[in-house]
């Protein structure tokens, strides 16, 4: 079994979804809109181009979305989705797009005792992000940290 991020969006889920895909490198398929519905009772409230569901593939991951009305719509709170670029380059491109037009940034990139460049944002689509690069502290593992069974660090 593995957990499946599933993000909610305020009738932007498509735009979002297709942004995270060019950005991230991901790959959509699977996209159902309230037009879709066979019948009246089957549509959420709004109109067709409502996303009902849709996923994204990720690498081996799977992270799906769906459009809520105005008056189901919460905020997303209490969580961030965690991404590892594999390089320094990759990081700030991944930021730099992330950053444009951001909600928040709660932290600005930074070196910590565990990666080259850390740093949390909330992008303008209201998706909480965690961008972490181990760079060459990979493999300096510290005082209360441990690798886990992929060999990323656990902090």
């Amino acid at each position: 079994m593995e957990p499946i991020i599933y993000l909610t969006f305020n009738g932007n889920c498509l735009e979002a979804m297709t942004h995270y895909a060019e950005t991230l490198g991901g790959k959509i398929w699977g996209t159902l809109l309230n037009a879709d519905a066979p019948n009246p009772e089957s549509r959420m409230p709004g109109g067709d181009n409502m996303v009902m569901n849709m996923a994204m593939t990720l690498g081996s991951a799977t992270l799906m979305a769906s459009d809520n009305s105005d008056e189901m719509y919460e905020k997303p709170q209490g969580f961030r989705v965690f991404i590892p670029p594999k390089s320094s380059k990759e990081f700030n491109r991944i930021y730099g797009i992330f950053s444009k037009e951001a909600k928040a940034i709660d932290m600005a990139p930074v070196e910590t005792f565990w990666a080259e460049r850390f740093a949390l944002l909330t992008d303008k689509y209201g998706t909480p992000w965690m961008l972490n690069y181990e760079g060459s502290k990979a493999e300096a593992v510290g005082e209360g940290a441990s690798k886990s069974d992929s060999g990323k660090m656990i902090v």
